[in-house]
């Protein structure tokens, strides 16, 4: 028997659901292991090879003799191991498998952007099938910031309650300054503001009211972010017709810098870090809507969202700050072609930044910075410098955040800015 489509039920519609096509020129989500030592890698001239180590310690003992205990001291030892992998394997040591496991799989595998010597590597994060990623939850994060900034900034709007408004945290700021220690500073935001803006609910749910306490009471428990779509390295071609790569795995260097008092750029460090290029992936946002009539805060704030476009307009917003600040910011700052033997010419950054709109809907990730994982843009320039200084290192008389991290291309010119990304409804 079949029904016409007049006569099906229909779902009830509590679920708001979108898939988000991510689009990002460079991007480092971190792991759970922030350095990677010189022996749990190996690097060529043009790539850098994260082994299977299951896998290669298998390969060395079928070869025989004296290959595995020379690994194992290496590792011991913290040597590179690429001399010892030619005398086992010979010159393409890279192709080797053993009962069908890659020693050296392809996805682990990153086109090397620099001629330097990678003496400390950062790697991105991976799923469990080895492959790179972004984890729902770096978004959720990042948004989560978003919503307490659009909270915070439009206070009356959403009736946050005057002890949790921008002036009175500055004021308790101010007073806790100095009196607090190191695993305090940590949990301070949740003290001062985020607790009250996600948490202080209670659930009204089929005409009872439930109460309860943190996470329970979340409102952002109404919110579903998956994980993005695996980040394996394709191309694609464009309206043009042109071919171009994406998901691109690269190691790059990423360049620390500062200023000098009189604005010429100051190096301060080089950091090497396992990137992804030409970002292109998707994941989806699901609002339970329904769930979201739930909440009722119990002082009486408003929600500032109650779909999807909301939300995104939210972040959009957050975003078009930063992007704000990070243009007034390289705007000022002079080139240096001699600064500790960098050309720290920023010519190509300020170009980035050219565009009075931002063209991206987030940040994400590592080197998002001060700016982009926090409220701090709404305070006073003064009272964020002292925040700096308090808890982290000392810069008397500079704009925090104080130093910026930027990615060189190949021909060693300064040309990224990481973590932009752009939503685009799939």
């Amino acid at each position: 028997m079949t029904f016409s489509p007049e006569f099906a039920l229909k779902k009830p519609d509590f679920y708001q659901s979108k898939r988000i096509q991510l689009t990002s020129p460079i991007l480092h989500i971190g792991s759970s292991v922030s350095r990677l030592n010189p022996f749990e890698y190996v690097q060529t001239d043009k790539k850098v090879y994260l082994p299977n180590q299951e896998a290669l310690a298998k390969a060395l003992i079928k070869q025989g003799g004296r290959f595995l205990d020379d690994y194992i001291q290496a590792i011991e030892e913290r040597e590179d191991i690429s001399r010892l992998l030619k005398q086992a394997f010979g010159f393409e040591w890279w192709n080797i498998s053993v009962d069908g496991c890659q020693a050296f799989p392809k996805e682990a595998i990153s086109q090397k952007l620099t001629g330097e010597n990678i003496t400390d590597l950062r790697p991105m994060i991976r799923n469990g099938m080895g492959q790179l990623f972004i984890p729902g939850s770096s978004i959720k994060g990042a948004i989560r910031t978003a919503i307490a900034y659009h909270l915070l900034k439009h206070g009356d709007r959403y009736q946050v309650a005057s002890s949790k408004q921008v002036s009175e945290i500055e004021k308790t700021l101010r007073q806790k300054l100095g009196q607090i220690n190191q695993y305090q500073h940590k949990f301070l935001d949740d003290e001062l503001f985020m607790d009250s803006l996600f948490s202080e609910f209670s659930l009204t749910y089929q005409e009872r009211n439930f109460s309860g306490k943190g996470p329970n009471t979340d409102f952002l428990r109404a919110l579903k972010i998956t994980d993005s779509e695996p980040l394996l390295e394709s191309k694609i071609r464009t309206k043009k017709g042109q071919e171009i790569p994406v998901n691109l795995p690269v190691v790059a260097e990423v360049i620390v810098s500062s200023r000098f008092p009189d604005y010429l750029a100051k190096y301060k460090a080089s950091i090497y870090a396992e990137m992804v290029r030409n970002v292109q992936t998707e994941f989806t946002l699901t609002l339970d809507t329904e769930m979201l009539l739930w909440f009722k805060h119990k002082q009486g704030m408003k929600l500032p969202f109650s779909n999807i476009d909301e939300l995104l307009q939210i972040c959009q917003e957050f975003t078009q700050e930063q992007w704000d600040y990070e243009h007034d910011y390289w705007e000022e700052i002079k080139n240096n072609p001699r600064a500790s033997g960098k050309n720290l010419d920023f010519n190509h950054i300020r170009e980035f930044y050219e565009p009075e709109k931002s063209p991206y809907s987030q940040r994400l990730g590592w080197g998002s910075g001060m700016t982009g994982t926090t409220i701090n843009l709404l305070l006073d320039d003064e009272l964020r410098e002292d925040i700096r200084d308090t808890c982290g290192l000392k810069a008397p008389g500079f704009e925090a955040p104080k130093s910026r991290r930027t990615v060189m291309n190949p021909n060693g010119e300064i040309k990224f800015v990481p973590g932009w990304v752009k939503f685009k409804n799939s």
